[in-house]
């Protein structure tokens, strides 16, 4: 299988999850790096995926799995910009 690179300019980190957007509805969400390379969604490392905040107006969803436990998504601020 072929590592993925963060999809941020500049960024050559390998890629730790991925991030898909709903623009009707203004939220994003960001989970785990999907098995499989989507062409609508992007890929980001763990450093940007950590600092990725929405748009004004826009939710953030973060889906998570912690020691096998898969955890609901967490609203986050909307306050902000993407990093």
């Amino acid at each position: 299988m072929r590592e993925r690179h963060c999809s941020k300019a500049m960024c050559g980190r390998p890629s730790a999850y991925s991030l898909t957007y709903d623009y009707a509805g203004c939220s994003m969400a960001i989970g785990p790096l999907s098995p499989v390379a989507d062409p609508n969604s992007y890929d980001l490392c763990a450093f940007h995926g950590d600092k990725m905040r929405p748009p004004t107006g826009w939710q953030l969803f973060r889906h998570a799995i912690l020691g096998g436990v898969d955890l609901l998504p967490a609203e986050e601020s909307d306050a902000g910009v993407t990093g």
